[in-house]
């Protein structure tokens, strides 16, 4: 055994966290050992109080300290316009751009058969409750990839039939590119240009 025992486990436990491969995790590791006792238990006490606080938006399914978030229970937001976005980290994105001034959607996902990700596994019978007459656009902000175009083709499928106007990002996303990566400049543009699907 390279590492006494709870070093070991330390390590396992932050090897499960996305984009954290072995090497990194003994970095993480070792930085934590480091750090004051009082600092580990305030990151610890993060952890926790995060997970337990924290839940799904009824209306967007963002992640929200109570039943509705922020973005939903602002009265200054467009009610007519619906932006659906992968992940709660999108959000973020979007609104740094601080041009969008409608309400979200989070799928939690993208449409994977291969991984075994379907409809059923995303938010989208969520979304379909929120359509009514008063919503006139949805806008898929997917990323520009197989899974977030294939969700794109997916909604608008779903959505056109029911009298909404459906539009996506347009130029400005790089193909392959992620949300959460792109600068402003760029997220504005393809917000401008959307098109319809």
């Amino acid at each position: 055994m390279l590492f006494a025992k709870p070093l070991a486990e330390l390590i396992a436990q932050l090897e499960r966290l996305p984009g954290v491969g072995p090497k990194s995790a003994q970095r993480l590791a070792f930085h934590v050992l480091r750090m004051p006792t009082d600092d580990v238990r305030r990151l610890s006490e993060a952890f926790v109080k995060a997970r337990e606080s924290l839940q799904l938006c009824s209306q967007c399914q963002n992640v929200s300290e109570g039943e509705i978030c922020e973005i939903c229970s602002d009265a200054r937001r467009d009610d007519s316009q619906i932006c659906v976005v992968a992940e709660p980290r999108d959000i973020a994105a979007m609104e740094r751009i601080n041009e969008f001034k409608g309400k979200y959607h989070v799928l939690h996902g993208l449409l994977s058969p291969l991984d075994g990700i379907g409809p059923e596994q995303l938010k989208v019978r969520e979304l379909l409750e929120r359509l009514r007459a008063d919503i006139q656009e949805v806008i898929v902000a997917t990323n520009p990839t197989v899974e977030g175009d294939t969700t794109a083709l997916y909604l608008a499928k779903l959505i056109k039939p029911l009298g909404v106007k459906v539009t996506r990002l347009a130029h400005g996303m790089p193909v392959g590119g992620e949300l959460d990566y792109a600068d402003s400049a760029t997220l504005l543009s393809a917000l401008e240009y959307r098109r319809e699907l």
